[in-house]
Order: C-alpha cells, then sequence, then structure tokens
C-alpha cells in the first residue's frame, strides 16, 4: 500500500503556479475569442452602416437629379410659354395694326358718293331680306338720310317682287352719330329684331369669317391647331 505523504511547501507552490497559468491560459484564450468575436460583429455592423449610408447617399443623390430633371422642365415649360405668348401677342399685334388700317379704309368708303349710294341700297336689300318683315325701320347717318330715302322705292320693288309680299320701310329721325363711317340699322316688328348693317358691323363680320385665312396667309397653318376661327 502506497503511502500518501501531505506536499511540501515548494510542491504547493508549483502546483498553485501551474493553476495560475492553466487559468491564465484560459483567460487569455477567453480573451482572444471574445476579441475575435467583437471584432467579427464590429465589421458586421460597420458594413452595415457603411450599405446603409451608402444606400441613403444614393437616395439623396437620385433625389436630388429628379428634382434637377423636374426644375429643368419647369423652366423649359417657362420659356416655352413665354416664347409662345410673345409670339402670340406679336401675331395679335400685326392682326390689329391690320384690322385698324381696315377700319381706316372703310372711313374712305363714303368719299365716293356714287358707289357708297349704290352700296346703301345693298345693304338695305340685304336687310330686308334677312328681316322678312312687312314694317322696316332704317337707321342711318343724317348725311345719308337722302340717299336711303332714294333707295327705298328700288329696295321696296325688289323685295316685293322677290317675295310676293309688300313692306313698308321708312327712315328713322334718330339717327347714327356722325362719327359712324356710314351704313345703316333695320328694325322690325317694332323694334324687337335688328340687322346691323353698319360698316363697321359689316367688317367685323368679314374680319371673323376672314380671320383663319388671314392667319394662314400671314403666318402658315398651324400643326398643332385643332380649329380654325
Amino acid at each position: 500500500m502506497t503511502t500518501i505523504r501531505p506536499l511540501n511547501d515548494d510542491e504547493v507552490f508549483s502546483e498553485m503556479k501551474k493553476m495560475v497559468a492553466f487559468i491564465r491560459q484560459e483567460a487569455l484564450e477567453k480573451a482572444r475569442e471574445i476579441k475575435v468575436k467583437a471584432d467579427e460583429e464590429f465589421n458586421i455592423e460597420k458594413a452595415k452602416i457603411v450599405r446603409q449610408e451608402s444606400l441613403n447617399i444614393e437616395a439623396i443623390f437620385e433625389r436630388k437629379i429628379k428634382q434637377a430633371e423636374v426644375q429643368k422642365r419647369i423652366s423649359q415649360s417657362n420659356y416655352i410659354n413665354k416664347a409662345r405668348l410673345r409670339t402670340l401677342q406679336e401675331r395679335q399685334s400685326v392682326l390689329d395694326n391690320l384690322f385698324d388700317e381696315a377700319r381706316s379704309q372703310v372711313n374712305e368708303v363714303q368719299k365716293d358718293e356714287e358707289q357708297y349710294a349704290v352700296l346703301l341700297e345693298k345693304l338695305m336689300l340685304q336687310g330686308v331680306f334677312t328681316l322678312m318683315e312687312t314694317e322696316v325701320v332704317v337707321r342711318c347717318r343724317e348725311a345719308d338720310a337722302d340717299n336711303v330715302q332714294l333707295a327705298i322705292e328700288n329696295v321696296t320693288k325688289e323685295f316685293e317682287e322677290g317675295v310676293k309680299q309688300s313692306i313698308s320701310i321708312s327712315v328713322s329721325e334718330d339717327y347714327l352719330p356722325e362719327s359712324s363711317a356710314g351704313g345703316i340699322i333695320l328694325y322690325g316688328l317694332d323694334n324687337k329684331i335688328t340687322v346691323d348693317n353698319t360698316l363697321e358691323a359689316r367688317l367685323e363680320i368679314v374680319s371673323e369669317e376672314m380671320l383663319p385665312q388671314i392667319r394662314a396667309t400671314l403666318f402658315g397653318h398651324s400643326p398643332n391647331r385643332r380649329f380654325f376661327n
């Protein structure tokens, strides 16, 4: 039987050193494991942060690009609209000048007395055929009253022959202003219906009817125009 003897001090110290060394080694290995794991987690988290920040930067960049594109389109649209508006204004100015010139020419019509008298008769005839009334009142400038009175006989005859209906035409003493370019206004059915055959009114009608043709002649046909009035 082997006798177990107690350890002496040197042996105890030696065993304690071994235990301390073992514990220290385990602690170092554990610390290394913790550091490695911490480094891995740090790198993973850092990669996540970098990726997220990259995505944020890309999103901001894309948003800035879209904003710039929208602003560019708005600027282009504003420029085009302003240019179109300037063009329309310039074209309207040309048309206004043209019609102003036409109005000034209308004022010259009355200077040829013979032709103007014929014109008054034609305007009266067109008016009575439009009204188709048995009693018609004609309003004119006082300076034209004699010519209008002279035209009544021929107009009455032609109307009655044309529609087989009698008509009474009288001249109103409520004259048109002398500033008027001329022409007449006809009233029927106790002044309830009117035909404005003044030269100004006829010019407006002709201007509206010819406006599409005038536009096309001056500026050409617009490919975007769907209506031509």
